[in-house]
């Protein structure tokens, strides 16, 4: 008889040790999906199955420094926080991040926003920002040099500064301005062909006085 219940028991440990085991593995097997009214959190980071980093959102406090193949390279001196993108290898590549508030003396800072994607291995190449704040009040589109290896000096830029004035304005290689058109915030429109230092070679103007 105690021969045959200690094989009882032994059967009924094998049965639960195999139940859990198979439990365990369809847990860590199966994907899992799960939906929530609301989250809260501070940071979110996606990485790829190797944990190779592709993406972080996260607040101003939490939001790390540049990040080239995994490597944090220093302090984040951004304003405000945002989310980050990552290419392959884990370094940043583009990001959107915002900002605003007003400091001690009641002056409007870091106020605006940017969204941009970066080159291979060097900082933007496209960017769309707006900024209104104490320093700066500028919102555009900056298209930088493309070629991989090369400069990165601004090729295009359309948008309007602090003077009202609505600027498309395209640069050579050297990042020079070569053709300005521009409409200022009373309606008077110019279109200027410029040389390598600046100086106007040619300006077009309207006949009739703007409206």
């Amino acid at each position: 008889m105690a021969e045959k219940h200690g094989t009882r028991w032994l059967v009924l440990y094998a049965f639960v040790t195999t139940t859990l085991l198979g439990l365990t593995a369809v847990a860590r097997g199966v994907p899992r999906q799960e939906i929530f009214d609301e989250i809260t959190v501070h940071r979110i980071k996606v990485v790829e199955p190797d944990g190779t980093l592709r993406m972080i959102i996260s607040n101003h406090d939490k939001l790390p420094g540049v990040i080239v193949k995994g490597k944090v390279q220093g302090p984040n001196d951004r304003p405000g926080g945002g989310m980050l993108f990552y290419n392959d290898e884990g370094s940043e590549n583009g990001g959107l991040i915002f900002a605003g508030r007003k400091n001690a003396k009641g002056e409007v800072v870091s106020s605006g926003g940017s969204l941009s994607f970066d080159k291979y291995g060097a900082s933007q190449i496209v960017q769309l920002a707006g900024v209104s704040d104490k320093d700066d009040r500028f919102a555009g589109l900056r298209v930088s040099d493309n070629a991989i290896g090369g400069p990165l000096n601004r090729r295009v830029w359309v948008g309007n500064a602090e003077d009202g004035a609505a600027t498309v304005a395209l640069c050579d290689a050297g990042g020079r301005k070569r053709i300005v058109m521009e409409v200022k915030a009373d309606g008077a429109s110019t279109l200027s062909f410029l040389d390598a230092d600046g100086k106007v070679l040619q300006q077009i103007q309207p006949s009739a006085a703007p409206r």
